[in-house]
């Protein structure tokens, strides 16, 4: 016997969607999953080196920290309007390049203490 179909309830959405998503991950394709963990390790590399170099090289390390900041937001804001709701593989590096850059930023934050 067969069940008859669910209900269209926003719970019900709510499943399907976190289903696919989760789901998504290992459907994907081998070179879009590499690229992004690449994308996110780049992102942590990067932090690291540019933490020491850039803030020390600038004599307010505050500005420094705003540039950063505002370098992310702009990034965000044009995700938001260009990439819709599939974003393409780039946008994918892009934001785990971000998410890897910001993790480590605030990884060193507390390891100094500030």
């Amino acid at each position: 016997m067969t069940q008859p179909p669910l209900q269209n309830t926003r719970f019900n959405q709510l499943q399907t969607t976190v289903g696919e998503r989760l789901l998504g991950w290992v459907t994907r394709r081998w070179r879009d999953k590499s690229v992004a963990l690449i994308a996110l390790f780049a992102g942590g590399y990067t932090a690291a080196n540019v933490t020491t170099l850039y803030l020390s090289l600038l004599k307010v390390q505050s500005l420094g920290a705003l540039g950063l900041l505002l370098f992310f937001e702009v990034l965000i804001r044009l995700r938001q309007r260009y990439a819709g709701q599939q974003p393409g593989l780039a946008w994918i590096a892009i934001d785990n390049f971000r998410i890897g850059f910001l993790y480590l930023i605030v990884l060193e934050a507390f390891k100094i203490g500030s």
